[in-house]
């Protein structure tokens, strides 16, 4: 039986003229713990590169089996109908629409989706919800989603929906997950529902169960073989094994 195949979107360093390297040009990168992760719980992960012509990156996507949105730079707010409350929060227009295409034949075409971090937070804006720009001016009392000098080394618990996807991957109703957001979900979009939550009420994970489309907003590729939650059985944080279990029930690959 062949394995699961992965459409994973990519991130742009855009021209800079400090980096010496491809000096003026610009650069499609993926994450390696990201498709590193695919790879252990059994898919064969390819990185779609950005492309100006939308219907190649539908071609792309009807050739995998599934569409993983990685994590990156802030939405843009304009997806969701607002201006940015300051310049440093504009986000990435460019990366949205080439995702935002993405997703679109995704969906077009019945193929399941995950959204990590940055991924859940695309998916909930171009589904139809809104994002919070930036929690801790937004959020009153929530807590440190971000530190910049801890980075992944910050943590906070999530309580999971115990009728989500989620619960049954794990032994207990409250885990421990990385925190590296400063934006995150605001209002849902219409059809996805809530499925975990941080301490100050945060949306953490949401999916539509019904069309296989799935977000987290940490990252579980980061959780080591330390973290009690690392499945040993599939090498890495169950949430992968899950999704790719789904991925070939809905690809026939059962």
């Amino acid at each position: 039986m062949r394995p699961v195949i992965i459409g994973m979107s990519c991130g742009t360093s855009y021209p800079d003229p400090s980096r010496l390297l491809f000096l003026g040009k610009s650069l499609d990168y993926g994450e390696q713990r990201l498709s590193a992760a695919l790879a252990r719980a059994g898919a064969l992960p390819f990185l779609l590169p950005v492309l100006p012509d939308t219907s190649l990156l539908v071609a792309l996507v009807e050739r995998v089996d599934a569409l993983v949105l990685s994590g990156g730079s802030d939405v843009a707010p304009g997806v969701y109908g607002e201006a940015p409350l300051r310049p440093e929060w504009a986000g990435d227009p460019a990366r949205d629409a080439y995702e935002q295409a993405l997703l679109g034949a995704a969906l077009a075409q019945g193929k399941p989706v995950l959204g990590v971090c940055r991924g859940v937070q695309l998916l909930n804006a171009a589904l139809g919800g809104s994002l919070y720009q930036d929690i801790g001016f937004q959020v009153p009392g929530a807590l440190v989603h971000r530190d910049a000098a801890r980075y992944d080394d910050n943590e906070h618990t999530v309580r999971l929906h115990e009728e989500s996807w989620l619960a049954p991957l794990y032994d207990a109703r409250e885990i421990l997950v990385n925190s590296v957001h400063h934006q995150a979900i605001k209002a849902l979009a219409p059809g996805l529902r809530a499925c975990a939550w941080a301490p100050d009420g945060i949306v953490e994970a949401a999916a539509d169960e019904r069309r296989d489309i799935y977000g987290v907003q940490w990252h579980p590729e980061w959780l080591d073989p330390g973290s009690p939650h690392y499945d040993r059985r599939s090498a890495g944080d169950p949430i992968f094994a899950a999704f790719i279990a789904r991925v070939r029930v809905r690809a026939g690959l059962a």
